[in-house]
């Protein structure tokens, strides 16, 4: 009668063991440079075929221009039309970032105005900063106003009988450059990304 009891006991102490692997949390470092899906959703490795996508064309174009003016830009906020929550801002400043390395444009900083504002009282109010280093506010004005707007559609399977159910996101980003003085657009540019999933009907 022992036997049969031990090899239930084998059995049992075996089987979680394996359920206690399989629910374990692993981790591993990986290259932001490699590719890498889940699923049809937008994720990181998308914002830099996006950027890319955007900006080596736009530094083409005024780097062609030979005259080595760098003209000054504002950023606005990329609008986000698709139905996902996807942290535009991080698209926004890679491409003002590489725009700014690339050494074509500059960049206003809009998001400290405030913060430039109230440096520019404390040092002349304050009584605490000695005249000769009191800086006086000579803000440049931007050329271009640098937006976009994310949009995205999302296809499914219709209805049937199947093990596999395919689902297909498609996203199309579009850039443009506003002429302030004139109201013009001087440049726009789109990227565009389709991705499909199939997953199975029935799974963890």
């Amino acid at each position: 009668m022992r036997k049969p009891f031990h090899a239930a006991m084998l059995i049992l102490l075996v089987t979680g063991l394996f359920i206690t692997a399989g629910c374990s949390t692993t981790t591993r470092n990986i290259s932001t440079e490699e590719e890498i899906h889940y699923d049809e959703a937008y994720d990181f490795s998308d914002k830099k075929v996006i950027v890319d996508g955007l900006v080596e064309p736009l530094i083409a174009r005024y780097r062609n221009s030979g005259d080595g003016y760098r003209p000054v830009a504002i950023v606005y906020p990329i609008a986000n039309r698709t139905s996902e929550h996807i942290d535009t801002t991080g698209i926004s400043d890679d491409i003002r970032g590489r725009l700014i390395n690339g050494g074509i444009f500059r960049f206003l900083n809009e998001a400290q105005r405030g913060n430039i504002a109230q440096e520019l009282d404390y040092q002349r109010n304050s009584g605490m900063v000695a005249r000769d280093q009191i800086k006086q506010a000579k803000q440049s004005g931007a050329k271009y106003i640098l937006s976009g707007t994310l949009r995205s559609i999302e296809k499914e399977e219709p209805k049937g009988i199947r093990l596999k159910k395919k689902k297909m996101n498609y996203y199309s980003l579009n850039l443009q450059l506003t002429d302030v003085e004139t109201g013009l657009i001087d440049w726009t540019h789109s990227v565009d990304l389709a991705r499909e999933a199939s997953k199975p009907i029935i799974g963890w």
